[in-house]
């Protein structure tokens, strides 16, 4: 049987991905599309931004493994088989990553970075009042491996940080807050909001003007999440009337931005291209290596993702 290797990264990208994935596992036949002869061979795919109305025919397909870690480009491809599992990269060195670039906006933020920016262009000598990071309210929307490792980092720096998911958890040292009905008090007196969610249905479009009024004006937004969970123009609105006081922006709904669009250009965004966690192609592989080897001795799959709530 052979695994493919699906993408619609570069080629060299993807010249890359297949290189190492030859090398950390010699004993499997590892092949492009361009090089598969009969796709009835495939038992396993393993894929990155796959062009969608490939996977549904491959008849003998067994499992389905993502080299990213969010899986929400897949999740609304119409063919992708409803009976075949699909598991996504559990990575942390990803986390990590995360957590150390939440960690150094929210400092940005803290230290008032970019209204210093704003005065070094205006040739303006002005210093303000600078908070302890313990008199900062900093809130993790999502509370998975990346949004318990970045809250965890935040809380070491000495930060007072509250987190916010679909079920409750518990966290050391952390305020947690659960579903619908803890959303309103979550965002109450936050001064840096964190968005860590995975794109679902349910958080598709969060990101909104009913969210912000709920937080205190003049509040920081930093969204690492996906470009489905902003509503730009509520975003740029926000900052114009002053309900939010800065947007660090690593997601887009279409990336790479337009020329002409606003978020470029406007004086309260730190705009990002999609940077804040990529994925590690060493350690990525690592893991995909060790799934499919644990799968060729044991029959036991990874975790898989649920495909109802979309992670």
């Amino acid at each position: 049987m052979s695994i493919l290797l699906l993408t619609s990264v570069s080629s060299e990208e993807e010249a890359m991905w297949l290189s190492k994935l030859r090398s950390a596992l010699p004993e499997e036949d590892v092949v492009l599309m361009s090089e598969l002869s009969d796709k009835a061979e495939v038992d396993m795919a393993i894929v990155a931004n796959p062009p969608q109305g490939v996977l549904h025919t491959l008849s003998n397909l067994k499992w389905i493994q993502s080299l990213w870690a969010g899986v929400d480009a897949l999740l609304v491809d119409p063919t992708l088989p409803e009976d075949v599992p699909l598991v996504r990269l559990i990575d942390p060195a990803l986390s990590a990553s995360m957590a150390e670039a939440t960690a150094t906006h929210v400092l940005a933020l803290h230290r008032d970075l970019p209204r210093y920016a704003r005065q070094q262009q205006r040739q303006e000598w002005r210093q303000h009042e600078l908070l302890r990071s313990s008199e900062r309210r900093i809130g993790i929307l999502g509370l998975g491996e990346m949004g318990v490792a970045s809250a965890q980092q935040l809380r070491a720096l000495g930060f007072n940080v509250r987190g916010w998911s679909r079920s409750l958890k518990t966290l050391e040292g952390i305020e947690c807050f659960a579903g619908q009905g803890g959303l309103r008090k979550f965002l109450n007196g936050l001064d840096v909001l964190v968005n860590l969610l995975p794109l679902t249905p349910e958080t598709k479009g969060i990101l909104a003007k009913d969210l912000f009024s709920q937080l205190p004006k003049g509040a920081g937004l930093i969204n690492f999440g996906r470009g489905g969970h902003q509503v730009e123009g509520d975003v740029i609105a926000a900052l114009d009337a002053g309900q939010l006081s800065h947007a660090v922006l690593d997601v887009f709904s279409q990336e790479p931005l337009s020329s002409d669009n606003p978020l470029w250009r406007h004086p309260h965004i730190t705009l990002l291209p999609h940077v804040a966690a990529p994925t590690n192609s060493g350690t990525a592989v690592g893991i995909v290596a060790n799934n499919i080897k644990n799968y060729r001795k044991t029959g036991q799959l990874p975790k898989q993702v649920e495909r109802s709530v979309g992670y």
